[in-house]
Parts: C-alpha cells; sequence; structure tokens
C-alpha cells in the first residue's frame, strides 16, 4: 500500500512525524507537506502562481518533500502526478488541537482529506485535543496509534466514494472509539483593531478558543467524555431536506428565456 502524509502545521511538526512513522507500519510512506504553518486556512487551491517542491529531512533522518502551498495543494500535486507511484491513501496531521463542528471548513488538515476525496484517494484527516497544554511537549505516541487502526480499517474496508473521515483523539486516557457527527462549535471570536506607526490602522481577528456543546453522539460530546471521535464527512453540501421548499420557486418561475427577455424589453 502507498500512504501519503501531509498536515498544515508544516513540514518539521512532530505530529507530521509520529504519523509518518505510525503509516510505515501499513505501507510505503511518502510525505509532502507545506514549508510554513497553514491552520486555518481552509480549502486552498492556489491558481495565481506556481508552486515550489524541495527536498526535506524529517526529524529522524527521513526523506520527504515540502511545498509553499496549502495543504490541499500538496495534495493535489502529489495525486496529479509530482509522485510516480499510485495512492492509495491519504492521511493529515497530526494536528495539536482538535477539528470539531464547522471547524472543518476552516481546518488545513481536514480539507487536505476534502483534496483527497475529490481526487477519488480515501482521505483521513487527524487531530489531538491538546489544546491546554501547547506549552508542553505534546505526546504523540497514543494519537499515533490510534492513526494506525483508523487507517488499516480503511485500507482493508474501504470507504464509499466521497467521503473522507474527521479524525479527533483525546488528550490523555482514551476509553474507545465513537462514530459521531458534527456537533455545535461556539466560537468566541472578537476583532482588534490597532495602529501602526504610520498611523494606519489594522486588524487581528482573535478572541478565546472555541467550545463546544457537548451533546452525546456528536465530535464534542464524545471527545469530552474521552472518546476518540470519528466523523465520516461528504462533499456533497446539499441540504436535501430543503429542496421541497425551493421546489416552490422552480415551479413559480419556470418559463422560457427568452420571456423574461421580453418582460426586460416590456413587449410581453
Amino acid at each position: 500500500m502507498n500512504i501519503f502524509v501531509t498536515n498544515d502545521d508544516g513540514v518539521t511538526s512532530l505530529g507530521l512525524l509520529a504519523l509518518a512513522q505510525a503509516m510505515r507500519n501499513l505501507g510505503t510512506v511518502s510525505v509532502l507537506a507545506p514549508d510554513r504553518n497553514w491552520s486555518g486556512s481552509g480549502h486552498v487551491k492556489t491558481l495565481d502562481r506556481p508552486l515550489g517542491i524541495r527536498e526535506a529531512i524529517l526529524a529522524e533522518g527521513s526523506k520527504a518533500y515540502t511545498s509553499d502551498g496549502a495543504p490541499s495543494d500538496c495534495v493535489a500535486l502529489a495525486l496529479l502526478g509530482f509522485l510516480e507511484k499510485r495512492i492509495d491513501l491519504v492521511v493529515s496531521g497530526i494536528n495539536p488541537v482538535p477539528n470539531l463542528g464547522h471547524d472543518v471548513t476552516y481546518s488545513g488538515t481536514v480539507t487536505a482529506a476534502m483534496e483527497a476525496v475529490i481526487w477519488g484517494v480515501p482521505g483521513i484527516a487527524y487531530s489531538l485535543d491538546c489544546a491546554a497544554n501547547q506549552n508542553e511537549e505534546i505526546d504523540y505516541s497514543p494519537s499515533a496509534i490510534i492513526s494506525e487502526i483508523v487507517a488499516k480499517f480503511v485500507l482493508e474496508s474501504g470507504l464509499p466514494d466521497g467521503v473522507l473521515l474527521n479524525v479527533n483523539i483525546p488528550c490523555g486516557f482514551i476509553r474507545g472509539i465513537q462514530t459521531t457527527h458534527q456537533g455545535m462549535r461556539v466560537y468566541r471570536d472578537k476583532l482588534d483593531m490597532r495602529i501602526d506607526p504610520r498611523g494606519n490602522p489594522y486588524y487581528w481577528i482573535g478572541g478565546e478558543s472555541p467550545s463546544g456543546i457537548p451533546e452525546i453522539g456528536t465530535d464534542i460530546g464524545s471527545l469530552s467524555l474521552g472518546f476518540v471521535s470519528v466523523t465520516p464527512l461528504h462533499l456533497d453540501l446539499t441540504s436535501y431536506p430543503t429542496m421541497p421548499l425551493i421546489g416552490h420557486l422552480q415551479r413559480e418561475f419556470n418559463f422560457p428565456m427568452h420571456e423574461l427577455e421580453l418582460q426586460k424589453t416590456g413587449d410581453l
């Protein structure tokens, strides 16, 4: 099996190293990750400039590649031909903070796995709930074990087309694994306006770290109880229950386009 590893924290991240080492137990590993931190970058496709790739060396001495593109760019580069081998699985992480609820739309970690799904390759995003331990050295060993367990399952069982897994792992004691759905994040963002030395205003979007509503069955609820949260996501964002409501619009304004042009000119 050929497994591709990336992240959004940069190629020097210890979480990336732990993930790459865990994946080597399952197959041949290739690494291409950003050359800087892209946390919160969302799903990026860089089209306005060329992307560079250069060799890098991970902390334990293994060869990797790094790019000045976003995490999703790294996946696209790998799957579109930079790596000549066929990739069987894309894994992203291990992010040191969780990606829960609406975080998935912001997260470079998760959107790297989304990019894999777009190109028909299974994707898994891994995040660790160590937000409170950012000033301490993080032990990625337990989360690496979990990442191997989940990846082995996906390689053996597969995933439906268009589906990725968003995996969030407790930082401490792990009680087990639960299948979950997205919970409700509570954001406390604030806008901080400052003045630069030339008298021009500039802005920081900051505030306290987000929390969430720990409902049973959600990623937030399971993580708060010490369980690994595994949330299957798909890229079809259609709200199917709302389609009949919008159907009223279709029926009310279902007329040929030439009639609309006539209405504009007043000839109808």
